[in-house]
């Protein structure tokens, strides 16, 4: 992404800081910078009246009551350095202490963009050389190394962000052109001098909520995503099980009017819109049978890998139904005669519309903190006061509980979008729940084949995973810095924790999709052979697929055959039957990574083409797409 993002502490959204973190050049508004540079005058001024400022002219944190003197008590240090700065430098270098894998570049990216953005706001004291060399660093490509785990959420994000600041020192570790290399080398290479840092400027760069903001908005971006691809997997499945839509009518909606709800229920109706599977009488869904021999005749019907079949329901077991066979034809296939679905299908969207829901409010508390100030203490170098305690003041903006509540939140969706997707692909390759389809999706004639079998045990391994991870961190407070920080956040451990959890969520849903593909060449197969046979056999070829026919000498054969009849009619009076528009580009797309599975084969490519077109949006792009272009 080239398109440069103007910063000014006021503007940046969700959407821009995806930019920054995948690319995007950085500017700093003019206006903004007149404001860093008033407060950073106003601590110049304060220190030079010897005023005791925390974090400007006294120790951090549990040091808060040491204040600086005039000269050094030891001697030999700070190699010719005035305390203040050796104050600012020692934060950083100390406190850049994090463990583990780092984090991905665009996390990286991320949090230099809120970074100086907020820093922006003009309450923090940075100088306006040290905020553009920030800049800098970030539109060279200089990405600092910052291992995953080390940050409480409060005193904000203070190792990471020191990760963060050290490189501007010379300091620490980058990526840069596709090496990892010290920071030194880096900003050698790209021409950038080391800052020595002034009055509050180390507090100013690592004392924030950087490290779970960028998570946290990367995370959004990433299940706003997968939230539009679990609807797409739930219309597929639907139209796999020749669902029922009513479920999913507006008036339905508008009685309990959840904005995720309302929003899923819309979004599922323009997904099916133009199925001739969903709501298909129930006679007319005919019910999966191994492949025999003699199962068809001609050459075009031998063609097929299947038998079709259908029970009928003789007038002896029609009593206190009648009114009922008077509108559906007496014959059982594979959709059963009840009018409504299980709930994994029919309430997708108070489950879908209540993760987004959770995901909102989430939203809502990220959009309010991409703008504000998070360090401390805050400048106000135009407050009028008496006192300059009045005009640095110490407060707690850096606490995460915001964030880490709402991630909180996310954390424990998450596992519920995965599991009510391993519920519909279970019963997918369910035959006691699959209304009429091939045990585990697959012909298995000779009873050698798992077809889609072991995919669910996948899915289900990954639910429960997922389950196991969605403790929130939030309720763990651990006290730091000798007790003066004695109740944090957690949330930098809750937002990293939702980021990776959107990657297995992914997994699941591209499991679905596969198996729901599968599942819907099968059910609209076995509908075309049925509209086939209808047109092409006579109706005693057509009645050879009914079981429970009478003998052709019971009294009840006439009326048999004549029933057998008015299927007949109807299925060759029938449109084609197809999945919803939308529904069908999703499919045509699946198919384009996993092929239709006949035969038992080697799954394994299959299942990761599965997960690479979701995390890849390419499914769901497919199904935008094609929205597009029928309006």
């Amino acid at each position: 992404m080239s398109n440069t993002i103007l910063l000014d502490g006021h503007s940046l959204d969700r959407a821009a800081l995806v930019q920054i973190a995948h690319g995007a050049p950085v500017e700093l508004d003019a206006e903004a910078l007149k404001r860093v540079e008033r407060a950073a005058d106003f601590l110049s001024e304060q220190v030079a009246r010897e005023e005791p400022i925390y974090g400007v002219s006294t120790g951090f944190g549990s040091n808060a009551d040491k204040l600086l003197g005039g000269r050094r008590a030891r001697g030999g240090q700070g190699d010719g350095e005035s305390l203040h700065e050796e104050l600012q430098r020692n934060l950083i270098v100390t406190h850049a202490v994090c463990v583990g894998e780092p984090f991905a570049p665009e996390v990286v990216c991320a949090m230099l963009g809120i970074r100086i953005n907020t820093l922006l706001r003009g309450h923090s004291g940075i100088r306006v050389e040290t905020l553009q060399a920030l800049a800098a660093l970030l539109n060279a490509g200089i990405v600092p190394v910052v291992p995953q785990l080390g940050s409480v959420g409060a005193s904000g994000d203070l190792a990471p962000l020191s990760h963060l600041a050290i490189v501007l020192l010379g300091g620490g570790e980058t990526f840069y052109q596709g090496e990892r290399m010290p920071g030194s080398e880096a900003l050698a290479r790209a021409s950038l001098k080391p800052v020595t840092l002034s009055y509050k400027e180390g507090l100013a760069l690592n004392n924030g909520t950087a490290q779970m903001l960028a998570t946290g908005v990367l995370a959004l971006h990433r299940l706003e995503e997968l939230l539009d691809t679990a609807d797409l997997a739930a219309a597929m499945t639907l139209d796999a099980f020749a669902g029922r839509l009513g479920a999913f009518a507006p008036e339905v909606h508008a009685l309990r009017p959840h904005p995720g709800q309302v929003e899923t229920a819309a979004h599922l109706r323009r997904l099916l819109a133009g199925s001739t599977l969903a709501d298909i009488p129930y006679h007319l869904v005919p019910r999966f049978k191994p492949w025999r021999a003699d199962s068809w005749q001609g050459k075009e019907a031998e063609a097929l890998s299947f038998d079709i079949g259908w029970d009928w329901v003789p007038d002896d077991q029609r009593h206190g139904r009648e009114k009922f066979y008077r509108r559906f034809k007496p014959f059982r296939g594979g959709k059963k005669h009840q009018p409504q679905d299980s709930y994994s299908l029919r309430c997708v969207p108070q489950v879908h519309g209540a993760v987004r829901d959770a995901v909102a409010q989430a939203a809502r508390v990220l959009d309010i903190e991409l703008n504000s100030v998070t360090d401390n203490p805050l400048v106000f170098p135009d407050a009028k006061a008496e006192h300059v305690e009045q005009q640095v003041i110490s407060a707690g903006h850096f606490h995460g509980m915001p964030l880490a509540l709402a991630m909180s939140y996310v954390k424990a969706a998450i596992p519920v979008l995965a599991s009510i997707s391993e519920r519909r692909l279970n019963k997918l390759v369910d035959p006691a729940t699959n209304d009429g389809l091939p045990a585990f999706l697959i012909g298995n004639e000779d009873g050698t084949e798992s077809g889609y079998m072991i995919v669910q045990y996948t899915a289900a391994a990954i639910v429960n995973d997922l389950a196991s991870r969605a403790m929130p961190t939030s309720v763990y407070s651990i006290p730091t810095s000798a007790n003066a920080e004695d109740h944090v956040s957690m949330g930098a451990n809750e937002a990293r924790h939702v980021l990776a959890m959107t990657a297995d969520l992914a997994k699941v849903l591209g499991l679905e999709l596969a198996t729901a593909a599968q599942a819907l060449d099968f059910r609209s197969d076995m509908l075309g052979a049925a509209k086939a046979l209808a047109r092409d056999a006579d109706v005693q070829a057509f009645a050879a697929k009914i079981q429970g026919a009478p003998l052709p000498d019971a009294p009840n054969r006439a009326q048999f055959i004549d029933e057998v009849d008015g299927m007949r009619r109807e299925l060759i009076d029938a449109d084609s039957f197809h999945p919803g528009r939308i529904v069908a580009a999703a499919h045509a797309e699946v198919r384009k990574h996993v092929a239709f599975m006949g035969r038992d084969r080697a799954l394994d490519g299959d299942v990761a083409a599965a997960v690479r077109m979701v995390e890849s949006g390419a499914v769901l792009n497919a199904a935008r797409n094609a929205a597009r272009s029928v309006g």
